[in-house]
């Protein structure tokens, strides 16, 4: 699958996906300090599903209705952990299932949430 990940990641995490065979694109590697707008514009463009940490983007989202076409997953996993601990999480929890497109997920240490994206607004003709 190809992913691209938010800066909000640490390497380990992204170490693991890309360890997976994934193609990953990791924003701190190639446009680190990316707004969130630009970040999910970005990942809209490749058509890459976006991996996070960072809750902003459910707001964007479900609550500015930015488009996410390709996807998001939420990394929500305590802040207490460690990465290498996040990492392992992400990592099996992407081995477990291969239907990331298309949806809104939340991965945290016990369980997955997925919720479909909302419908993205269709251009209005002049």
């Amino acid at each position: 699958m190809r992913f691209l990940a938010d800066e909000s990641l640490e390497r380990p995490v992204v170490d693991a996906v890309r360890s997976l065979g994934h193609d990953v694109v990791w924003v701190t590697e190639d446009q680190p300090a990316l707004p969130d707008e630009q970040v999910l514009a970005q990942a809209n463009a490749a058509d890459r599903i976006l991996i996070t940490a960072d809750k902003d983007f459910g707001d964007l989202v479900f609550a500015e209705g930015l488009p996410a076409t390709p996807g998001v997953i939420l990394l929500r996993i305590n802040t207490e952990a460690d990465a290498d601990t996040r990492a392992a999480i992400l990592a099996g929890a992407l081995q477990s299932r291969d239907d990331w497109a298309g949806r809104f997920s939340v991965i945290d240490s016990k369980r997955v949430r997925i919720i479909p994206l909302p419908p993205t607004a269709e251009p209005t003709p002049d």
